[in-house]
């Protein structure tokens, strides 16, 4: 008989997640350290990053993910130190709220460079591992704004940045599917964490958010991170180009 609970299980495997100092990505990595992983808590920010690690019992890794040979070094010292690397969650990501005609060159490429470079790299590096292995999970990090063109304020680089995300989950899991490694993405709605919270801090602004959510209320960091420990399970394991809204029916509207 299935053990569908033991499905969710993670026992013995190695997760690196980006971003994971604070919010979402904290969220994650206590998810799939609970489930039995050991995770990688990596950050730009490396006390951020040594604090979810201390809570989860992991490991702690400053990583720029828009630097290449960074994301190299560190995905390489974490599968070679553990002779495997099971799940990859690109999480790290970055906006620019600004009018598209006042976006700045240089804020657009640094949106694309976090976003949509940073999730490649990491990707790449560890499909090297995963691919090898014949097995593994890659979890993007993509949001409502790469299926959708608006949100009641400017946001061009983000949007097209988590669109190319959503594509980017389709081609790789097209391409690394007869491999043994499967590649989804979650796309959550507004949640309140340190990228949300000057925004959220207009009241005006997060009523208008709530009314075009069907749930009446934003989403939990940890209500993400739930999305992503069943798409990184082996309870996912026919699931594989998918994006998953988290959204409380956003795009269902």
């Amino acid at each position: 008989m299935t053990d569908y609970l033991g499905l969710l299980r993670l026992d013995g495997r190695i997760a690196l997640v980006t971003g994971g100092g604070n919010g979402i990505g904290r969220a994650t990595c206590h998810a799939l350290a609970q489930a039995g992983a050991h995770v990688a808590v990596t950050d730009v920010d490396q006390v951020a990053a040594e604090k979810v690690a201390a809570e989860i019992g992991g490991e702690a890794h400053r990583l720029d993910v828009a630097e290449e040979a960074q994301v190299r070094e560190v995905v390489d010292a974490l599968a070679d130190g553990h002779g495997r690397l099971d799940i990859l969650v690109n999480n790290a990501g970055l906006g620019a709220r600004v009018p598209s005609v006042e976006l700045a060159t240089e804020r657009w490429r640094q949106v694309l460079a976090v976003n949509v470079d940073g999730g490649f790299f990491c990707a790449r590096e560890a499909g090297r591992h995963m691919l090898g292995a014949g097995r593994g999970a890659v979890v993007n990090v993509a949001s409502i704004m790469g299926l959708v063109g608006g949100a009641h304020y400017p946001n061009l680089a983000y949007h097209t940045a988590k669109g190319a995300i959503v594509n980017l989950t389709r081609a790789l899991a097209c391409e690394w599917a007869p491999q043994g490694v499967r590649v989804n993405a979650v796309a959550p709605t507004f949640a309140r964490t340190r990228l949300t919270e000057p925004l959220l801090a207009d009241a005006a602004m997060a009523a208008r958010l709530m009314q075009d959510t069907p749930m009446g209320r934003f989403v939990e960091a940890e209500e993400v991170a739930s999305a992503i420990l069943f798409l990184a399970s082996d309870a996912a394991a026919m699931i594989t180009g998918v994006t998953l809204p988290v959204d409380g029916g956003w795009t269902a509207r």
